[in-house]
């Protein structure tokens, strides 16, 4: 188990759409665990894989205070999001330095392969809400600057590239 690099934006994949995982395996578990281990050296509440440069729809997320409860998604995809918004200053390890305030559903409903291979559901409410959420954004290709108008995501772009 590593803490793996993070992809420097604006690399490709990042705005790539991460392919479907057709099972679990070793090796899908043994990246989980790298994907763990950087998550937890940055420290963060969440990873997806392209943001380490692998290009599968596989998330990480742990928003407990302990640590150690990290959630493995495959494939994860919400069922279902509550109409009431939460507003959290969100960041991202591609894009060292910046962050914005995003809103966001509170509340998510998540369908996805566990560590077994067994489709689960999931209630994420808060911050594992928030970070589920960013999560599947890079999954498909996207950074949560892009849920902010125009003139602040050119603000922020400009910034992070001043600070690199």
């Amino acid at each position: 188990m590593t803490a793996r690099t993070c992809l420097p934006w604006p690399d490709k994949r990042l705005r790539t759409k991460a392919e479907d995982v057709a099972e679990i395996t070793d090796e899908i578990r043994a990246i989980w665990d790298d994907m763990i281990d950087t998550m937890e050296a940055m420290p963060g509440v969440g990873l997806a894989a392209p943001q380490i440069g692998v290009m599968l729809r596989l998330a990480v997320v742990d928003g407990s205070t302990k640590r150690g409860k990290a959630v493995r998604l495959a494939n994860p995809e919400i069922l279902h999001s509550s109409i009431e918004l939460r507003e959290h200053d969100e960041a991202s390890p591609n894009l060292p330095g910046v962050s914005a305030k995003v809103k966001r559903p509170r509340a998510v409903t998540v369908k996805f392969l566990n560590e077994q291979g067994m489709v689960d559901r999931r209630d994420f409410v808060g911050i594992e809400a928030t970070s589920v959420q960013h999560q599947i954004d890079h999954l498909n290709g996207k950074m949560y600057f892009d849920r902010l108008s125009k003139v602040k995501r050119d603000m922020l772009l400009r910034k992070a590239k001043k600070l690199g």
